[in-house]
């Protein structure tokens, strides 16, 4: 086969594999974002992950808004978001537009992959019969699908796309050898062919889980030993001394995968007529830290009267170092200490301020603001490594001001922790 891709989905996702495939075969990145595929048309990529010399190296590649470019393509690569709606219900509204998009323009012998994060079957039973309604074309005869989970990791400059195992799948056992072939040919670190596509989705689904369950059982040691008066970092640091202690800490649980990813799991148990037990408790209890947190500076105040406090939170991303805002918990603690008539100043060097005002109605200040204020309490919401060297001291209001360290940068007993 001359290999023709066309990557649907030029997020955090699909950029990546834009970039890797554009660099061996004639690639299209499509994104109906009209100012996202210009900015990288001139070599800027707004997330922060790629580089303007690493989109250049990509000299197969390129980016597009107009679906006709990729009516030429044979392996369509799907990559775009699946969220969770008010309910907490999968939304696969994008994933079905984007394969009704694909089936248009659908050939015989064609191939579609997808890497969105979905519940086990998902790709069968939602995304395949929209190809074939609107390909006319009939599925494992005149076309083919595979399934590789996304395993993208924001902010990590270590373990990029490359660098990292990934699974595969087909729609029958030539297509997964095809399927698993194509990515071993930009997959330094190897592949791993799964069995079935509905394996390979499971796979994926329950790696986040499985951080969820342990993150909301350290979330609630945390809460348990603050009524006991006890570190809880302290006690981890104890635990994690025995070779088979999983090392995961406490803190907000954002982002596009783990604190959406459980939902999906759930939401096919329950089709099935099964109520989950663990995994709901865990996504529970982690979307209560949030209030938890705000609640924990409005009683160290413990007045009715807030309007005379000013606090500064430090950081919103759904983690460090990256600029990914999506699902980030930090807003939550925002709008409850807003609502309590407090004075709130935010900061976060990597969030875009457009935006954050866009989708949170926050305005993010300079730097330069927070040097000539003062606060009563200061909450470290993200570990950037900016502020590993902020001297907190320098814009606490006086010696009673609140220094919340949510993510344990600092190494100081006045420091209050989760």
């Amino acid at each position: 086969m001359n290999k023709k891709i066309s990557i649907i989905g030029l997020g955090y996702v699909g950029l990546p594999l834009a970039v890797e495939f554009g660099k061996k075969y004639k690639t299209i990145g499509f994104d109906l974002n009209k100012n996202r595929v210009n900015e990288l048309k001139l070599g800027f990529d707004n997330t922060g992950e790629t580089s303007k010399r690493k989109l250049s190296s990509s000299i197969k590649l390129k980016f597009t808004y107009n679906e006709k470019d990729i009516a030429k393509s044979n392996i369509y690569i799907l990559a775009v978001p699946t969220p969770i709606d008010k309910k907490n219900k999968p939304d696969l509204s994008i994933l079905r537009a984007a394969s009704k998009l694909v089936g248009q323009y659908l050939n015989k012998n064609d191939i579609v992959i997808y890497e969105s994060t979905v519940y086990p079957g998902c790709t069968e039973e939602e995304c395949v019969p929209i190809l074939e309604k609107t390909s006319k074309l009939k599925y494992n005869r005149d076309f083919f699908c595979g399934y590789s989970p996304e395993r993208i990791n924001p902010g990590d400059t270590k373990r990029t796309l490359t660098k990292i195992v990934k699974i595969t799948s087909g729609s029958n056992k030539t297509t997964a050898l095809f399927v698993d072939s194509l990515y071993n040919e930009i997959v330094k670190a190897g592949t791993y062919l799964a069995q079935s596509i509905k394996i390979a989705e499971a796979a994926k689904i329950i790696e986040n889980c499985q951080r969820d369950i342990n993150i909301a059982f350290v979330n609630e040691l945390s809460v348990l030993f603050s009524k006991m008066d006890i570190d809880t970092n302290a006690v981890l640091d104890a635990a994690e001394t025995k070779w088979n202690f999983l090392p995961f800490r406490p803190g907000l649980v954002g982002g596009h995968c783990i604190g959406v990813d459980p939902y999906y799991l759930t939401y096919k148990a329950e089709q099935l007529g099964y109520n989950s037990k663990i995994i709901l408790s865990g996504r529970k209890l982690n979307d209560n830290i949030p209030n938890i947190i705000a609640d924990n500076i409005l009683s160290y105040f413990n007045k009715k009267d807030l309007s005379n406090i000013k606090g500064l939170i430090l950081g919103v991303t759904f983690k460090e170092n990256c600029s990914d805002i999506r699902n980030s918990k930090v807003f939550n603690i925002h709008k409850k200490l807003l609502n309590k008539k407090i004075k709130l100043d935010t900061y976060d060097p990597y969030a875009q301020k457009d935006v954050v005002k866009n989708q949170y109605g926050v305005d993010l200040i300079d730097f330069d603001q927070i040097k000539i204020n003062y606060y009563n309490f200061i909450l470290i919401a993200v570990s950037h490594s900016e502020f590993i060297n902020l001297s907190i001291d320098k814009y606490c209001y006086n010696k009673k001001s609140l220094v919340y360290d949510l993510k344990n940068m600092f190494n100081n007993p006045k420091f209050k922790r989760l």
